[in-house]
């Protein structure tokens, strides 16, 4: 029989892939936690940054709200969805509706004045000119 070192962290990786599976699973117990996992996409140019946030399932802009604070964009709301599938004997429905938050932090200052916020196809494209002072305040969506 062979002898087989003793290594005590040999089954961590283990573990947490399955920490990982067990809180991301849609179909498993904590499976809300990535039905909101939105990915934003952060970009900049010479005069602004802009954020474009996939957030399918808004139908109207009071379910979303928008905050800038210095460098951080913090996206929050609530998200009501269904979808009904029918075929000859099968029908099934599903539902979801939950709240939402999500903060960024933005690659330089931003004004607030002048910023636009846009919702089209699911996805959120929040326009931001850049700024070298500190300012705060709410944004209002604009939906297509």
């Amino acid at each position: 029989m062979p002898l087989i070192p003793y290594e005590p962290f040999r089954n961590l990786e283990n573990w947490k892939t399955s920490l990982d599976k067990f809180f991301n699973d849609p179909h498993g117990s904590f499976g809300f936690l990535s039905e909101f996992n939105n990915r934003i996409d952060v970009f900049e140019n010479d005069h602004e940054v802009i954020a474009h946030c996939e957030i399918p399932g808004l139908e109207k802009k009071e379910d979303v709200h928008l905050h800038v604070d210095d460098q951080t964009l913090t996206i929050h709301g609530v998200v009501h969805r269904s979808n009904e599938i029918q075929e000859e004997r099968l029908h099934r429905r599903e539902r979801f509706a939950g709240k939402f938050q999500r903060s960024v932090t933005l690659p330089s200052p931003v004004s607030v004045e002048g910023t636009s916020a846009t919702y089209k196809n699911g996805i959120l494209e929040v326009r931001m000119p850049k700024m070298w002072k500190d300012s705060q305040k709410h944004i209002d969506v604009e939906f297509h």
